[in-house]
C-alpha cells in the first residue's frame, strides 16, 4: 500500500515508543465526546523517528529524533504531524527517557513557576511552607524532589502509611496522611499543589492554608471538585487551575522549546526522570491498560509500537 501523500508542512514519524497517561484514557471512556474526532487515535506523549518530511520543511530530515506535541495519536506505528509542532530530542536521551520527558516534567515545572509567581517572582522557593497531594504519584514525587531542592518546607500528603513508606528519602519531608478523616487541620501550609479535589483538596484549602496562600489544582484523582461553598468560604487565598493543554497552545514556539530543554535537565539530572514500570508492544495494548490500572503498578508503562 503506498504511503498517504504527505501534506506542505507536515513530516511523517514512526513512533518508537509512546506512554500512557490518565489523559489518554479520559477520551477512551467515552467522556469529552463532544469534542472527541473520530476516528481517534489516543496517545499525547511519545517519541519517534523522522521517515519522511514534506518538500517545504525546513530544519528537520528523516533520521532525526522528535517529540511531537499538540495532539493525540501516538498510539500507532506512523503518524503525521505538522513540522511546527515537533521539537528536537537530544542525542544523549534513551526513547524511554524521551518518551516521557513531555507531560509530567513539564507540568512539574508549570506547578513551580505559578508557586514563584504567587510568591513575588522568586527564583528560589526556600523556606515556603508547601503540601502536596497525591505524592505518591509521578508528577508528586517530581515535585517533592524540585521544591526540596529549592530549600521549601515540603509536606507529602498521601491516604496510608504504605504510600508514605514508597516516597523517596528527601531531607526535611514531612508527610501528613489523609485516610479516611479530614486532614490535620493544626497543619499550616503556604501554598498547596493539589491532584485531588474532592473532599480531601476541599479540607486542606479550608482549614490548612494560609491566609494570601496560593492552592494550585491541576487534577481531580477522586473524580470530585472542590465544593463551590469550600471556595467562597476562603476569599483571602487564590485559588487557580493549572492546565497543561492551556500552555502548551498558548505559549508559541520558543517558549515550548525553552520549556522542553528545561524537561531535559531535569531527566539528566533525576528529579524529572520517570521510572519505567513496564514496556509492551502494540500488540498487547490490553495488557499494558491492565497494568497501567493495577493498584500496585510502580512507574510509567511503554508502548513500543514497532511491534
Amino acid at each position: 500500500m503506498p504511503c498517504p501523500e504527505l501534506q506542505p508542512g507536515m513530516i511523517e514519524i514512526a513512533v518508537d515508543r509512546a506512554a500512557i497517561n490518565p489523559s489518554d484514557l479520559i477520551p477512551v471512556t467515552g467522556a469529552y465526546r463532544n469534542r472527541t474526532v473520530l476516528p481517534f487515535v489516543p496517545g499525547f506523549e511519545g517519541t519517534g523517528t523522522i521517515s519522511r518530511v514534506a518538500p517545504d520543511v525546513t530544519g528537520f530530515k528523516p533520521g532525526d529524533r522528535v517529540l511531537p506535541l499538540g495532539a493525540s495519536g501516538l498510539w500507532q506505528a506512523v503518524l503525521q504531524r505538522p513540522a511546527e509542532w515537533c521539537f528536537a530530542v537530544p542525542a544523549d536521551l534513551s526513547a524511554e527517557q524521551a518518551a516521557t520527558a513531555y507531560i509530567n516534567p513539564m507540568t512539574t515545572l508549570r506547578l513551580i513557576s505559578a508557586l514563584q509567581d504567587h510568591f513575588g517572582g522568586v527564583s528560589s522557593l526556600a523556606g515556603v511552607r508547601i503540601g502536596v497531594t497525591a505524592a505518591g504519584s509521578a508528577i508528586g514525587k517530581m515535585l517533592l524532589k524540585t521544591l526540596t531542592a529549592q530549600g521549601a518546607d515540603v509536606t507529602a500528603i498521601v491516604r496510608n502509611e504504605s504510600t508514605a513508606s514508597r516516597l523517596p528519602a528527601l531531607p526535611g519531608l514531612r508527610t501528613l496522611l489523609t485516610g479516611q478523616k479530614p486532614a490535620d487541620q493544626d497543619r499550616r501550609f503556604d501554598a498547596v499543589a493539589d491532584a485531588v479535589g474532592g473532599e480531601t483538596g476541599g479540607s486542606l484549602l479550608r482549614h490548612n492554608l494560609s491566609a494570601g496562600g496560593a492552592f494550585l489544582q491541576y487534577g481531580a484523582l477522586s473524580g470530585m471538585p472542590i465544593a463551590q461553598s469550600v471556595l467562597l468560604a476562603r476569599p483571602d487565598v487564590r485559588f487557580s487551575f493549572l492546565w497543561l493543554r492551556t500552555f502548551v497552545h498558548s505559549a508559541g514556539r520558543e517558549a515550548l522549546t525553552h520549556a522542553l530543554a528545561e524537561c531535559f535537565d531535569g531527566l539528566r539530572e533525576g528529579p524529572l526522570a520517570s521510572e519505567i514500570a513496564a514496556t509492551y508492544p502494540l500488540s498487547r495494548l490490553a495488557d499494558a491498560l491492565k497494568h497501567q490500572n493495577a493498584p500496585d503498578r510502580r512507574g510509567k508503562v511503554l508502548i513500543d509500537p514497532r511491534c
